[in-house]
């Protein structure tokens, strides 16, 4: 792989020759893949960042090497990215305070009592505690994408009394 200077932007003449096509192709590039995105500084030129150098290199590695077409690179830098988001690393954080989650639990059968069966059916599980919260990150993230889904919940409830 090319070394990529230690820089934080690059001119377009600089990066044809770091990924080794022309200015043209990689203009064309730019129409086609939403991933490679310079910016333009205050003449107009385009300011390439150490990632869109990188996202360069690999659009011609799949284009020129494993041979993909552009809608081929399209879908495979799309499931690579996607792919990429969902290995960060989470840190291990308490997930909620004992008071906020009573106040979560109270919101939610509140809610579960006023809500029509069909919004009933919506509703998740709760986790049974366990000791020193020692939970796997994964279901402390589920428990708190469950709190804040009960919260979007019910601010859709409190918006449409301000609305009546």
């Amino acid at each position: 792989m090319t070394a990529i200077p230690e820089k934080l932007y690059f001119k377009i003449g600089e990066v044809c020759e770091i990924v080794g096509v022309q200015a043209h192709v990689l203009r064309y590039w730019e129409t086609e893949f939403s991933m490679l995105t310079p910016q333009k500084n205050r003449a107009g030129q385009r300011t390439y960042r150490r990632r869109d150098v990188e996202m360069a290199l690999r659009i011609k590695e799949l284009l020129y090497e494993e041979q993909y077409t552009i809608a081929g690179a399209k879908k495979r830098l799309a499931s690579e990215t996607r792919g990429a988001s969902k290995l960060k690393v989470v840190g291990s954080e308490p997930a909620t305070a004992p008071a906020s989650s009573q106040r979560s639990q109270q919101r939610k059968d509140e809610r579960a009592a006023s809500a029509p069966p069909r919004e009933r059916a919506r509703e998740f599980p709760s986790t049974a505690p366990v000791k020193d919260d020692k939970r796997p990150p994964l279901q402390q993230i589920a428990d708190q994408l469950r709190e804040i889904l009960l919260l979007l919940d019910n601010g859709d409830v409190d918006l449409k009394s301000f609305r009546r």
